[in-house]
């Protein structure tokens, strides 16, 4: 298993991704770290009571170009429970990039529909003030948060 931490300017939040299961999506996840990709991008979607994404934005809310899709690794037998992180995706099963998302709560529904590659080992306290930021419409987009929480850096912590 791989750590990673997220630095928001909220605090931090330590994850376990679990290459073993999810291979595909663990990779390239890693590999958006890797180069930096999620520095000073923002989580842009909240919902209380369902999750928290980002990976995608600025706080201009200007769309930042990621690499090519990946294949869903949905039937892994990870699944979408409260504090899991899992790739966010169009209606297009196979259109999963650099957006991820963090789970409020359990969401079974959702288990054969998206990817899930690891997990909340710290910092769930971070992820429920963020779900508790007030939310609006901007730029197009629904639930954005009025003040950007800010992803100032993803990190490995270990390999």
């Amino acid at each position: 298993m791989s750590s990673i931490t997220i630095k928001t300017n909220f605090g931090d939040i330590t994850l376990e991704l679990n290459a073993e299961q999810a291979p595909i999506t663990t990779e390239n996840f890693l590999a958006y770290v890797n180069d930096g990709f999620f520095d000073n991008l923002i989580f842009h979607r909240v919902i209380p009571g369902f999750m928290i994404q980002g990976g995608g934005f600025d706080a201009d809310m200007k769309q930042k170009q990621g690499r090519d899709p990946i294949k869903l690794e949905a039937d892994t037998g990870l699944k979408n429970v409260r504090g899991s992180i899992a790739m966010a995706r169009t209606s297009d099963p196979h259109s999963a990039s650099s957006q991820f998302f963090i789970n409020l709560k359990d969401n079974a529904f959702l288990d054969k529909q998206y990817a899930v590659f690891g997990i909340v080992t710290e910092g769930m306290d971070v992820i429920d003030t963020i779900a508790k930021q007030k939310t609006g419409p901007r730029a197009g987009h629904q639930d954005v948060p009025v003040e950007p929480i800010v992803i100032e850096t993803i990190t490995a912590t270990s390999a």
